[in-house]
């Protein structure tokens, strides 16, 4: 049964992924409107958005070593602030040369945050003993989806109001989370042998490389649905953000059953489903005729992208059994590889064929998935302790 403490460091780590989700999707979902404030054209936009998840790998990278020594609740006490004060700045910025320091600072901060809130996630998930992880990400679409929704309702306000208010909400959230989030001791295992210096690539691979294909999908929905629903399905300022509300709003229901269907069926088995129907929603967007069917495939999308991110950290978790967050450090990178590859794969193919044609990128990769799906049933500590001492 879990204790008090437990159940404590549960809703802070809720609170956590709600304030990512909400920051997140509140600078992604107005894309489009910064892309017409600042006169940008396609290559130009891509070329800015690539700076976030380039410096994102760099915030994850670090907040890897920073948490190995000093854990990722400090971690999360500095950054999770800052990825808001970088979106209100967003907002602000009058020009693309004081944008791009703004998008820097954003990808640094919630690359730390990713990866510090998914370490909080799995340190909680160890404590409680069963699945949990995937109701962190609940909470995540939970709250990019009100981001979304809160686009779509204040439209005719003024863009610096817009990203703003949420950030009222975001900061005050992460205030309060942040003294309840697991302590350093609380994340270690003392009992554990396996060192962060000698942690081996191999079994964590199949799950970089799933969580690379899965934020190209993620890349293209999160960066372009906006572009793809103005320009290709001609859609108006009110129904441009549901398309993102509808991948947001998928990705949730699943998650909410997630746990659940995991203890059931396993890792492997679920994230198999979920790259075919992933693959599904892909070949959807590509032929959409209308504006309804589009907003159904981008829906399709995030049911099937939605199931690989809580079990890559989940699996990551496991073959870690020390604590040490490195491994899901390394799992986290390739969040942003595949973020990087997806805005400058689908940005290159939309400016040379359209943004429609574009979207058949992600579909390939959703359907590599399915093949990468057992490696999310790995060995435990028994075996990786094995292979870091060869």
């Amino acid at each position: 049964m879990p204790s008090l403490r437990d159940r404590q460091t549960r809703v802070a780590a809720f609170f956590v992924f709600g304030v990512q989700g909400l920051s997140f999707a509140t600078l992604l979902i107005q894309v489009a409107n910064l892309q017409a404030k600042h006169e940008l054209d396609e290559g130009t936009l891509t070329l800015l958005l690539l700076i976030v998840p380039v410096f994102a790998g760099v915030g994850s990278v670090a907040a890897g070593a920073f948490a190995a020594r000093l854990g990722s609740r400090l971690l999360l006490r500095v950054a999770q602030p800052m990825v808001a004060v970088a979106v209100v700045l967003a907002g602000l910025a009058p020009n693309v040369p004081l944008l791009v320091p703004v998008l820097l600072l954003f990808g640094v901060a919630v690359g730390a945050v990713d990866a510090g809130m998914n370490m909080q996630g799995v340190a909680v998930e160890r404590r409680y003993g069963v699945q949990v992880l995937n109701g962190f990400h609940c909470v995540w679409s939970v709250f990019s989806m009100a981001g979304a929704l809160w686009a779509s309702a204040a439209a005719d306000l003024p863009l610096p109001v817009v990203m703003a208010v949420p950030m009222v909400f975001a900061v005050a959230g992460s205030i309060y989370a942040g003294p309840k989030l697991c302590s350093p001791k609380e994340e270690k295992v003392e009992t554990a042998t396996v060192t962060a210096g000698r942690f081996p690539w191999r079994p964590i691979l199949p799950l970089c490389l799933a969580m690379g294909f899965l934020y190209v999908g993620d890349a293209a929905v999160s960066n372009f649905n906006t572009v793809f629903m103005k320009d290709v399905l001609a859609a108006g300022p009110r129904v441009i953000p549901l398309a993102y509300v509808a991948y947001q709003a998928t990705t949730l229901a699943v998650r909410l059953g997630g746990d659940f269907a995991v203890r059931r069926y396993g890792p492997a088995v679920i994230v198999r489903i979920g790259g075919l129907i992933a693959t599904l929603g892909f070949l959807g967007v590509v032929v959409a005729p209308n504006q309804f069917l589009g907003i159904v495939a981008f829906g399709l999308t995030g049911v099937g992208l939605s199931v690989v991110a809580p079990q890559s950290f989940s699996a990551a978790g496991r073959l870690d059994p020390a604590g040490t967050g490195v491994a899901i450090a390394r799992v986290n990178l390739f969040n942003y590889v595949g973020f990087i590859v997806g805005a400058a794969l689908v940005g290159g193919i939309a400016d040379a064929a359209g943004m429609r044609i574009a979207f058949a990128a992600p579909l390939v990769l959703a359907a590599a998935i399915i093949v990468l799906a057992p490696g999310f049933a790995p060995k435990r500590a028994a075996a990786t302790t094995d292979q870091a001492a060869t």
